[in-house]
């Protein structure tokens, strides 16, 4: 199974931060006979020799490192698994406002909506009692 993009992006962007800040890993994550796809193939094959369902990042990074740092990790084969990747996402005050307008303009809408149908549902109930109802003759409907 193919990697995740999400999840190839996570792995890769930790691996990235993790190189400028730490100069002996730098050289590790520069080995020309590693790669990102064989990285996270390797995490998730320890991840099912594991048996485990649920793993830290911290766990999963430290994986990543440790492919890159062994040089006897090699020909990692491609492992049939789905991965979830849990993000945090901040929203900046524009998103949030953005967010907000849309909220009330779809409440909105709703609130009209319900208002419409109920307004249609009422006429329709008193135009079945109108019908309903005997109407008396009138004076004038009489012929003589």
């Amino acid at each position: 199974m193919k990697t995740s993009e999400a999840f190839k992006k996570t792995i890769r962007e930790y691996l990235e931060q993790r190189a400028k800040e730490d100069q002996l890993f730098a050289a590790s994550y520069a080995k020309e006979n590693k790669n990102i796809d064989e990285c996270c193939n390797f995490i998730l094959g320890e991840v099912q020799k594991s048996g485990c369902n649920g793993f830290s990042d911290e766990e999963i990074f430290g994986m990543a490192v440790h492919y890159y740092d062994e040089d006897d990790i090699k020909n990692v084969k491609p492992v049939n698994a789905r991965v979830v990747v849990n993000h945090t996402i901040e929203l900046t005050e524009e998103d949030k406002r953005k967010a907000k307008e849309a909220a009330l303009k779809e409440y909105e809408a709703k609130e009209m909506k319900r208002i419409e149908e109920a307004r249609k549902k009422k006429l329709e109930k008193k135009a079945e009692r109108v019908a309903k109802q005997e109407v008396a003759p009138l004076l004038f409907d009489f012929e003589g």
